[in-house]
């Protein structure tokens, strides 16, 4: 399973929200729905973020379908590399594929022409942006893991503040987006996050 096969299970999600929204079910053996389900999701505000592959797959999704409002990216490598103009709000959390380091996100980069912002929390690895930040320490206690390989997994970024910056950046930027509510943690570095580095 590749980015590309993430993003045509997205675009088949979409399609199924927007038979919700019509009032459709889009159940494929026509089950009953959730109670409360028809019309509580509103088309007109759907964001998209992934990790990784699933990064790749959001870009992917934004540069083929206008359903995806705004998008946001946690260290995705953008691969294959998605080279269509975007005009819609994307955000990049980077961490091992920074734009100075791997040109296909770089390439990407040069193809938003919306709002854009790009920021990364020093001591960050690929996994930093995920459960593993949280979940390897305490499995490195059980199982004895060198404090050597423990940073190979989740960096020199404090999991606790891991986590509080995987809450926070996402929640403002589609709060920014598709509530329209102005976060200020965006305008730029922030006394809250001193490890937040804004990549201009």
């Amino acid at each position: 399973m590749g980015a590309r096969d993430f993003a045509t299970d997205i675009r088949f999600v979409l399609d199924c929200i927007d038979d919700l929204a019509a009032g459709h079910n889009p159940d494929a053996e026509h089950r009953p729905l959730p109670a409360g389900l028809l019309g509580a999701l509103d088309p007109h505000r759907i964001g998209m973020f992934g990790w990784s592959k699933g990064a790749t797959a959001t870009a992917l999704v934004m540069s083929e379908d206008q359903r995806v409002r705004a998008g946001l990216s946690l260290d995705g490598p953008m691969q294959p590399t998605v080279s269509t103009d975007l005009d819609r709000p994307f955000m990049l959390m980077t961490a091992a594929f920074p734009r100075t380091k791997e040109p296909s996100v770089a390439e990407f980069w040069s193809h938003l022409r919306g709002w854009r912002l790009n920021v990364q929390a020093d001591g960050a690895v690929h996994s930093s942006y995920g459960d593993y930040q949280v979940l390897i320490p305490q499995l490195a206690k059980a199982v004895g893991m060198s404090d050597e390989d423990l940073r190979g997994w989740v960096g020199t970024l404090d999991p606790a503040r891991a986590a509080r910056i995987q809450q926070a950046y996402p929640l403002a930027f589609f709060d920014l987006h598709l509530r329209h509510h102005q976060e200020h943690l965006l305008d730029g570095p922030n006394a809250a996050f001193p490890e937040v580095t804004f990549i201009p």
